[in-house]
């Protein structure tokens, strides 16, 4: 699997590695976050020993799509000993559909089906990805999901949606990230590991170091 994915990777890296996401961006058409907004806290893993890793992600991102089940593999492998945590950094300038795929995922929260909807976004990014409209996917997704449509929409197109994406993108800017996925492990950023056995040495190296 480590040489498909790299191999897969470097052919996304090749097409997409120029894009980055600037810091004096526009965030969305919907405007920027309220001064009193918090980045979001959504966390999987029982944390025991007190490591955390991070993922800022955009769910249009290929390269986010093909670190999508390598990070199940990580989550299956460490979820009793670290924090998975995901932030939304939609890159607007070459993904349109980015900031409203975090929307739903948002919106989705809202009912208590964050990581269900995320898993859908991505398990399904080449369906909506290219969408000129991908918002009947969105509430097919919520359907699916058992959620109260009327307020999914309602959520999804909620100023304190927009505030909770736009509080993680700057507060990813604040860590450094300027492309997805970044990943940051105990409040560093790193360099992103190419495989299991790169995201276990890191993991491991981070557990150790707390003992």
């Amino acid at each position: 699997m480590s040489k498909r994915f790299l191999a897969i990777l470097l052919a996304i890296i090749v097409v997409f590695g120029g894009a980055f996401y600037l810091a004096k961006h526009k965030s969305n058409s919907a405007g920027s976050s309220s001064n009193n907004a918090q980045p979001t806290n959504h966390i999987e893993g029982d944390g025991k020993k007190n490591v955390t890793l991070i993922e800022y992600g955009d769910y249009q991102c290929p390269a986010c799509g093909q670190y999508y089940p390598l990070l199940k593999q990580v989550f299956d492998t460490y979820k009793s000993d670290i924090h998975f945590q995901f932030r939304n950094f939609p890159l607007v300038q070459i993904h349109k559909n980015a900031f409203l795929g975090a929307r739903a995922a948002e919106a989705a929260d809202k009912q208590g089906k964050f990581w269900e909807m995320h898993d859908i976004l991505y398990e399904q990014q080449q369906t909506w990805g290219e969408s000129n409209d991908p918002t009947s996917f969105f509430i097919g997704y919520a359907s699916q999901l058992g959620l109260n449509i009327d307020t999914f929409k309602a959520d999804m197109a909620s100023a304190n949606v927009n505030d909770l994406i736009n509080a993680d993108i700057q507060e990813g800017q604040k860590l450094g990230a300027n492309s997805t996925p970044t990943f940051v492990l105990n409040g560093k950023k790193i360099d992103n590991p190419h495989s299991l056995d790169d995201f276990n040495k890191l993991i491991d190296s981070a557990i150790a170091g707390k003992n």
